[in-house]
């Protein structure tokens, strides 16, 4: 566990030579304000990330996805309907390599930083061989292209029951968490991607006593995995499921501006009006950006809705 939680000191490295100062934030949440330049932590290389890297729209794509077929096509679309980052599935703990389309990592990542987009890996550990979920993760983060380009943040997806026993999961979850913050550095920012908290309460054998608040400790940002494709019907049902799981994340964390971005229903599960109607819940609770899983079933009318949210100001 770090020595002080995450969000009570984050020390900002700044390269004096060319600046001559050293500056220090009091709280994780301020890295959406500030640029943070990270050195010799996760990697040789200096290089530039923000907590911004999770704002505005997003959008998924995962390791089935018909787009690693043509990633430079799929980010000149993400650009043109408003994308700001793409959330690319590096690899998952029962694939046998750290890339799953390796050619495919390296033309997404170029084509991400040639068309002005963030990019954050994230990666699906099952918890029963941390080590290897650990090495997986460190792969992602200290990625590089021939090119020089990497992966502007990384986000663990923290759902797989693999490991029967609640406590149990939650200890390798925890150990894990831990270490990844060790080898990414104070700096680096790390999302948190969750289950959806309004599921887990109605499914309380799922993940009892859910560790929100450790996991605010070591991470930067939470992305619930929210759903409510899966459900409920109608605007008035994703507006009402959508803010009930940020409603849960701020009690749960004990903290009103935990930063938060949203993943909302399955594309192509919600009509049009329901997309609306998770936009407006997005919109109304100020969290930091939203997004639809996944990038090629979103259809014209979501992308309508979708392109309301704002990105972060500033």
């Amino acid at each position: 566990m770090p020595a002080t939680p995450r969000r009570s000191l984050i020390a900002v490295v700044v390269l004096v030579a060319l600046l001559g100062t050293a500056c220090v934030s009091s709280s994780a949440r301020s890295r959406h304000r500030i640029a943070v330049v990270v050195e010799g932590a996760a990697d040789a290389r200096a290089s530039v990330s923000t907590l911004d890297t999770y704002g505005g729209l997003g959008t998924w794509i995962d390791i089935y996805d018909a787009s690693w077929d043509d990633p430079a096509a799929a980010v000149a679309s993400m650009k043109a309907h408003g994308v700001r980052t793409l959330y690319l599935e590096t690899s998952n703990f029962n694939r046998h390599q750290p890339f799953v389309h390796a050619d495919g990592v390296r033309e997404f990542v170029d084509a991400a930083h040639a068309y002005g987009l963030s990019i954050v890996a994230w990666y699906l550990p099952g918890f029963r061989d941390v080590d290897l979920d650990l090495r997986r993760s460190v792969a992602a983060i200290r990625y590089r292209t021939p090119s020089g380009n990497g992966f502007d943040s990384f986000a663990l997806d923290i759902e797989s029951p693999t490991v029967r026993m609640p406590q149990a999961r939650t200890r390798r979850l925890l150990s894990l968490s831990d270490r990844l913050r060790k080898a990414a550095g104070d700096a680096y920012p790390l999302g948190a991607i969750i289950p959806s908290p309004r599921a887990m309460q109605r499914n309380a054998s799922y993940w009892p006593h859910f560790p929100y608040r450790q996991l605010a400790d070591r991470y930067d940002v939470f992305l619930p995995m929210t759903y409510f494709t899966w459900r409920v019907s109608g605007p008035a049902g994703a507006r009402s499921y959508t803010t009930g799981n940020i409603h849960i994340i701020r009690e749960e964390t004990g903290d009103p501006s935990v930063p938060i971005h949203v993943i909302g229903g399955i594309a192509g599960g919600a009509n049009a009006n329901e997309t609306a109607g998770f936009v407006q819940a997005v919109r109304e609770r100020g969290v930091m950006g939203a997004s639809y899983y996944t990038f090629p079933l979103i259809r014209a009318g979501d992308w309508r809705s979708l392109s309301k949210i704002a990105a972060p100001a500033g």
